[in-house]
């Protein structure tokens, strides 16, 4: 499939219309969940690793206490299984709920020599309203557990392609408006893990189910940073994260799986450059009032996707586009 370079311009020029209309909005997340009670505070960024592994405040959580907290890891708390583990809904003698990923063991007996704390500690810089805080982490033989913020709230895979308990498609939910407020937050929270310290925080698994959307179709982003779970030569780079972004926009736009990801990408890609974007739509929803904001999300969507690696946009920009859209009135 030929790349079109085309579309490589539009990010910067998109970028002289943001700066007029989007604010800087400043927002303090604080947590307090199970013996985790600490106020996190700003960390500069700085390339001297001592220093940075001195001011991280995750600790080690005894594996007794999550045992105690999951019931034994019953099967009845059980809340989600992923490529890396399994998920179980924690509740501490005090009340607090927290989600404990449970790595596979497969993936624990094959790593043993893996740094496990240290990249999980460095995984708790992130801290933003779009992403899913780190929490806590703990290790024993043969256990490695990630303790993150309780989420009970959908994916966004979930309102695309579920449905309610009596058979209505979720994606009905989901007009024009809130899936440029979707797909803005998202951004928002991923070019924030792009900028965590000099070396920032690889996605890594940029993908529908791993975007929560709250009651109020806030997104955040869950679940980065984790391909090293995966041994060495899993390592994944700035591009990579904004092309899987770029399948997310796709998927929001049309409503359709990127499952097959080339069919999707050469079907859209088509559409945008024969400036037929209505066509590439979610007919479940209306078309915008004004078509340029559908235009340029696709735009968007396709200088992820559609451009060569060095020519993609950063996350940076991604979101202050997105940005400019969520704030114009649309249907």
């Amino acid at each position: 499939m030929k790349h079109d370079h085309h579309h490589s311009g539009v990010i910067a020029g998109d970028i002289a219309i943001v700066i007029g209309c989007v604010g800087a909005l400043a927002l303090a997340l604080a947590t307090a969940l199970f013996l985790l009670c600490r106020k996190r505070r700003h960390i500069e960024d700085t390339s001297d690793d001592t220093s940075i592994t001195a001011m991280l405040q995750v600790r080690p959580i005894p594996l007794t206490d999550i045992e105690l907290a999951t019931d034994g890891f019953h099967r009845a708390r059980i809340v989600g299984k992923g490529r890396f583990w399994t998920v179980y809904k924690a509740v501490s003698s005090t009340g607090h709920v927290f989600a404990v990923k449970r790595v596979h063991p497969s993936l624990v007996l094959s790593n043993p020599g893996l740094s496990f704390s240290s990249k999980i500690k460095s995984l708790s810089f992130a801290d933003h309203p779009n992403v899913v805080p780190v929490l806590g982490y703990s290790e024993a033989p043969g256990e490695r557990i990630i303790l993150t913020e309780y989420v009970d709230m959908k994916s966004l895979e979930a309102y695309l392609h579920g449905t309610t308990s009596d058979g209505k498609p979720l994606s009905w939910l989901l007009n024009w408006s809130l899936r440029v407020r979707i797909a803005a937050g998202a951004a928002r929270g991923v070019e924030h893990l792009h900028g965590v310290t000099v070396l920032g925080i690889m996605h890594g698994c940029i993908k529908a189910s791993n975007v929560m959307v709250d009651v109020n179709y806030v997104a955040r982003v869950c679940d980065y940073g984790l391909a090293f779970l995966l041994g060495p030569g899993s390592n994944v780079c700035v591009e990579d994260d904004v092309y899987a972004f770029g399948l997310v926009l796709l998927e929001l736009l049309s409503g359709r799986r990127c499952e097959d990801e080339g069919k999707v990408v050469e079907w859209a890609l088509t559409l945008i450059r024969e400036s037929r974007v209505e066509e590439l739509l979610d007919p479940r929803i209306a078309v915008p009032l004004d078509g340029r904001a559908l235009a340029r999300m696709a735009k968007v969507a396709s200088a992820c996707v559609g451009n060569g690696r060095k020519s993609r946009p950063s996350m940076a920009q991604v979101a202050a586009i997105l940005s400019s859209l969520e704030l114009q009135p649309c249907v």
